[in-house]
Order: C-alpha cells, then sequence, then structure tokens
C-alpha cells in the first residue's frame, strides 16, 4: 500500500541507520518533510543531506534522547524548521550486555534503561506538548520481541522494552480522545548494524534465536518502516495503544 504524507512532518530518531533510517526514508518517499535525530550527528546529518539533494524535505539534527534538553531542543528544531509535527517514531535505542541478573553491571542498567526508557519518556513528552497544541498527530515507539517476552541473560534490555510498552498503552488512553494515538512497533530479529554486531560476539546466540523465527530469515529495516508508516497513517486510525509485534511469527509459537 501506498502511504501520502503530503504536507506532514515526521520526526525520526535512531535514523542514522537501520529502521529509523529506513522508516525516515520511507516518510520522505510518501511524501513527508522528515527530521532525522541521532547521537551520531555526523551520519546523521549526512542521510539528511542525502534525502535533500534527492528532492525530499528532510533535516539532521543531533539527539541524545537521554538528556532532555537535547529532546525538547530536537522537537523544537523539527517544528521552526516545518510548522509541525504529524507523525513520529521513537526508535533510537541501545543493547545490553548478555548477563545474569545477578551478574549485571548496574552502569549497564542505568544507560540502557536511560536510553531505551527515559529516552522514550523524553520524546513523548515535548512531542505531545506539540501535538495536543495541534490535536492531532501519531506516535509509534520502537518496543522489540523483547517487549512482550522473556529471553534468559537479557533481563536489563527486555526489561526497558517492556516499559516502553506500559508507556505506549497507558499514554495511548491519556491521549485517544483528543486526536493522538500512540502505539509502538515490536521488531524479532531485524537485519541492522546492532544485529550485525551481536553477530560479530554472539554468532551462537544469535543463530539459536533464529531456529525459534517460524519464517526462517532475519526481518528487513523497510518492513518495520512499512508497519510505522501504517501505523501513523489513516489506515490504522482505531487502533490505540497496540504493540504490534513484526517478528516472523517468533512471539506466536
Amino acid at each position: 500500500m501506498n502511504y501520502q504524507f503530503e504536507n506532514k512532518v515526521a520526526l525520526i530518531t535512531g535514523a542514522a541507520s537501520g529502521m529509523g533510517l529506513a522508516t525516515a526514508k520511507a516518510f520522505a518517499h510518501a511524501g513527508a518533510a522528515v527530521a532525522l535525530a541521532d547521537v551520531n550527528e555526523a551520519q546523521v546529518r549526512a542521510e539528511a543531506d542525502a534525502l535533500v539533494a534527492a528532492g525530499y524535505k528532510a533535516i539532521g539534527i543531533r539527539c541524545d534522547v537521554a538528556n532532555m534538553d537535547e529532546v525538547e531542543a530536537m522537537v523544537n528544531a523539527t517544528v521552526a524548521k516545518f510548522g509541525r509535527l504529524d507523525a513520529a517514531f521513537n526508535n533510537a535505542g541501545v543493547q545490553s550486555p548478555v548477563a545474569e541478573t545477578a551478574d549485571a553491571d548496574p552502569k549497564d542498567y542505568d544507560f540502557v534503561m536511560g536510553v531505551n526508557l527515559r529516552g522514550i519518556w523524553n520524546c513523548m513528552k515535548f512531542e505531545l506538548q506539540q501535538m495536543r497544541k495541534q490535536g492531532s498527530g501519531a506516535i509509534v515507539n520502537n518496543s522489540s520481541l523483547g517487549g512482550l517476552v522473556g529471553i534468559a541473560e537479557r533481563g536489563i534490555y527486555h526489561a526497558s522494552k517492556h516499559g516502553v510498552v506500559g508507556l505506549t498503552k497507558s499514554a495511548g488512553l491519556e491521549y485517544a480522545a483528543r486526536g493522538i494515538r500512540i502505539n509502538a512497533v515490536c521488531p524479532g530479529i531485524i537485519e541492522t548494524p546492532m544485529v550485525s554486531g551481536m553477530l560479530e560476539t554472539q554468532a551462537d546466540a544469535l543463530g539459536e534465536m533464529l531456529k525459534e523465527v517460524p519464517i526462517g530469515r532475519l526481518g528487513r529495516a523497510e518492513e518495520i518502516a512499512d508497519a510505522v508508516l501504517w501505523l501513523c497513517s489513516p489506515a490504522s486510525s482505531f487502533v490505540i495503544g497496540h504493540a504490534l509485534p513484526v517478528d516472523g511469527g517468533y512471539t506466536v509459537r
């Protein structure tokens, strides 16, 4: 399905690569003006410049989503550039080292929670302030299959992603009657730079996980982008607070 986002503005975090970049490109191809944000300033600005050079409307913004001041500045810069905010994909996230709960490093806990959970909350806070003024908007938070199930030695990461689902459901109830829809996407094992890093250090573990994916392959970043655009489009106008698995069947085994 071809989604139409002409005269709309989309903001995507973690947009320098992977699912974020694929989604930014998909929004741009669908006609939206796009703000790409990432902690990797050089890369995200390069990707935004490439979209502009190809004839699309885009801006690249450096943002650490764990930093509330930077998130506020990111949203303000988006609105200052394009005049409004219609869709947001809060995608930025990090993995945690594999560890049993008793052996996990508190610094890893604080870092992962700061990006994956506090980062989502920071983004929603300021996106919603703008969308409330408009009386419209759609937000998609990136959770994970790790927000729906548990896997041994990944407690920190899964706790953060379960938290994203909880935030999504609660905020979805708050704003459903005010023209703002909030949902989450729960990707399975997707071929991204993050997963490539896992393959280098945990190839055996990832191979075992893939055995549990009924479709029998890694997902593609573009498949997540398609789900996000659907959740931000009028085609999903009756979908509120949903955590949508896009995981090749992993969570329904």
